[in-house]
């Protein structure tokens, strides 16, 4: 595997692997996505997960990763990310913020989203659609020739004129046969000279935007991360290619409805 500025580049037969390790995750996420609804907890979610997994011939990339006790990390309302499966029952009108990880043959598919469970107010679903979008702005950057701050700065500079705010402790990151692999892909634009994007780049982007103030702590049981303000956060995610051409989707998935709901055009 050729590696360059300590990013490594993935081609032929490693792309094909990776390409299904993602597509694998993507469909995982989908289902699971689609367990949540009221009544159902946090746990029992996670074992859902889990059992998916087994079906289709992968593990968790998550489960062990730095001691880390779950196969998926679900986060609700104030969570932000790395929420832990457990009691906590999924009511009416939360957001389930859902990240999915796992590795077959060697290599890790990651993705997330956030779900509405039934009927969210107004405000949750545009912090929703304008989190999903700037994903979707971020991706658009992800082209050879232009530099890493070019995705990372769209995220930020798509939602912060919305109202909202990202958060800066936690970022993106190359994966592959690593869960976290160079470069580090933050939501904002970084200080400095950033590294060129190549073909064989593959990237995991992830806006995690807060709906108050984009400052957040981490609960007693060392993981799971929450909004100082108790505000609700959304997460959206997807592995990406650089291709010579237009940025490759690993992890693709249907959109949400809620950016043509709220009149925001898709890319």
């Amino acid at each position: 595997m050729a590696k360059r500025n300590k990013i490594r580049l993935k081609k032929g037969r490693e792309l094909e692997l990776m390409r299904d390790a993602c597509q694998t995750a993507s469909i995982i996420l989908q289902e699971v996505a689609a367990f949540i609804i009221p009544g159902r907890t946090t746990e029992q979610i996670d074992q859902f997960a889990a059992l998916l997994m087994k079906q289709h011939g992968c593990v968790s990339a998550f489960l062990g990763y730095r001691g880390f006790p779950a196969h998926t990390c679900i986060s609700l309302n104030e969570e932000v990310v790395h929420g832990i499966g457990g009691s906590r029952i999924v009511q009416p009108g939360d957001i389930v913020s859902l990240d999915v990880g796992v590795v077959k043959a060697g290599w890790i598919g990651d993705n997330a989203t956030t779900v509405a469970v039934g009927e969210v107010s107004p405000d949750v679903k545009r912090l929703l659609a304008a989190t999903e979008q700037s994903l979707y702005e971020a991706i658009s950057h992800a082209r050879a020739g232009k530099r890493l701050a070019d995705v990372c700065g769209a995220v930020e500079e798509y939602v912060r004129p919305r109202g909202y705010a990202v958060v800066r402790e936690f970022v993106g990151h190359g994966v592959g046969r690593d869960l976290h692999e160079e470069p580090q892909i933050p939501n904002y634009r970084p200080q400095g000279k950033t590294p060129v994007l190549e073909p064989g780049m593959t990237l995991a982007i992830e806006p995690m935007v807060n709906s108050g103030v984009g400052h957040v702590k981490i609960l007693a049981d060392g993981w799971t991360v929450v909004t100082e303000d108790g505000m609700p956060s959304a997460h959206f995610e997807h592995t990406i290619l650089v291709t010579e051409g237009d940025p490759e989707i690993l992890t693709l998935r249907p959109r949400t409805a809620l950016p043509e709901m709220l009149g925001i055009a898709a890319l």
